[in-house]
C-alpha cells in the first residue's frame, strides 16, 4: 500500500523537475537573446559618447571617461540632422495614419461581406502579397515613380502604406471576427448608416488593433532605407538612415560621430516601441483569441 501511494508522489516530483529544467531552459534562450541586443546597444551608446581619441583606443567596451557630447554635435551639423528628422517624421506619420484607415476600411468591407466571392478573393490577394519583397519590384516601382513625379517622400508614403496594408489588413480582419454583429444591427435599427456605424461605433472598438497596426507601420517607415534611396531623386529630401549612408565616408575613423548618427536616428524608434509594446501585446493577443 505504501508502495502505490509512493508511486504518484514520485511521478509529480519527477513532473517539477522536468518543469523546472525546461524553466531554466527558456530562460537561458531568453537570457541569450536579450544580450544579443543589449550588448550592441550597449556599444553604440558608450561610442557615441567618447572622444574622438578613446573612440579608436580598441576597446569599444571600455566605459567613456570623460563624457564628450562632440559626436552628437558634429553628427547633428554633418547629417543636417533636423531636417532629415522632419523628413523621416512626415513618410512616418503619413503611412501610419494611411496604413490604419485603409486597412481598417478594407478590412470591415471583407469581414461583413465574407460570402461574396469578390471579397473573399481581394483577402486572398491581399495575403498573397505579403510574400513578395519589396525588391523584387523595385526597377518597376522606380520607373513608375520617376514618370508620375513622385520620387520624392510622398512616394514612399504612398509605396510603403501599400506594402504595409497586406498584414495590416490580417490583423485588423482577425479582430472584426470578435465584434458581435448584434452591435451593428442595433446601430442601424436606430437609423444609422454604414458610414454613421463605421466610425462611429466599429472603428472606436478597433482602437487595440490600431495601436499594434500603427507602432508596426512607424518601425516600418522609420527604420525603412532601401525605399528611400531608390525611389527619392534629391539627396536633399532623404530620411535619416539615408542621409547616414550618404555621408558615411565623412565620418571616416570618428566613430564617436557614427555612432551618435545611429544613436540620434533610432532613438525615436526605441522610445515608441517602449512606450507603447503593452499596446501591441494586448492587440495581437485579441486578435489571436477572441471569436
Amino acid at each position: 500500500m505504501a508502495e502505490r501511494e509512493s508511486t504518484p508522489a514520485r511521478s509529480r516530483a519527477r513532473g517539477r523537475t522536468g518543469q523546472e529544467r525546461r524553466s531554466w531552459s527558456w530562460t537561458i534562450i531568453l537570457i541569450l537573446c536579450a544580450v544579443t541586443v543589449l550588448l550592441p546597444l550597449y556599444v553604440t551608446i558608450t561610442m557615441s559618447l567618447k572622444t574622438s581619441a578613446q573612440a579608436v583606443d580598441g576597446n569599444a567596451f571600455s566605459f567613456p571617461a570623460p563624457f564628450s557630447f562632440d559626436g552628437f554635435v558634429e553628427a547633428w551639423n554633418l547629417t543636417k540632422f533636423p531636417v532629415g528628422a522632419a523628413i523621416s517624421l512626415f513618410v512616418t506619420a503619413g503611412t501610419v495614419v494611411l496604413t490604419i484607415v485603409l486597412a481598417a476600411f478594407a478590412s470591415y468591407a471583407i469581414v461583413r461581406n465574407w460570402d461574396r466571392k469578390l471579397f473573399r478573393y481581394s483577402f486572398y490577394y491581399l495575403l498573397a502579397a505579403m510574400f513578395i519583397p519589396f525588391p523584387v519590384v523595385a526597377l518597376p516601382q522606380i520607373q513608375l515613380t520617376g514618370r508620375v513625379g513622385l520620387d520624392n517622400p510622398v512616394g514612399v508614403v504612398i509605396l510603403a502604406t501599400m506594402f504595409q496594408l497586406s498584414f495590416s489588413v490580417l490583423l485588423f480582419t482577425a479582430f472584426l471576427r470578435s465584434i458581435p454583429m448584434e452591435l451593428e444591427e442595433s446601430a442601424r435599427i436606430d437609423g444609422a448608416s454604414t458610414w454613421q456605424t463605421f466610425w462611429q461605433l466599429i472603428f472606436p472598438l478597433l482602437a487595440p488593433m490600431s495601436a499594434t497596426v500603427g507602432i508596426f507601420a512607424f518601425l516600418y517607415a522609420w527604420n525603412d532605407f532601401m525605399m528611400p534611396s531608390l525611389i527619392i531623386s534629391d539627396p536633399e529630401m532623404q530620411t535619416l538612415p539615408v542621409r547616414q549612408n550618404l555621408f558615411q565616408n565623412q565620418f571616416s575613423n570618428n566613430y564617436n560621430v557614427a555612432f551618435a548618427s545611429y544613436l540620434m536616428a533610432m532613438a525615436p524608434a526605441l522610445i515608441a516601441y517602449l512606450f507603447t509594446q503593452r499596446w501591441v501585446m494586448e492587440g495581437v493577443t485579441q486578435g489571436a483569441v477572441k471569436g
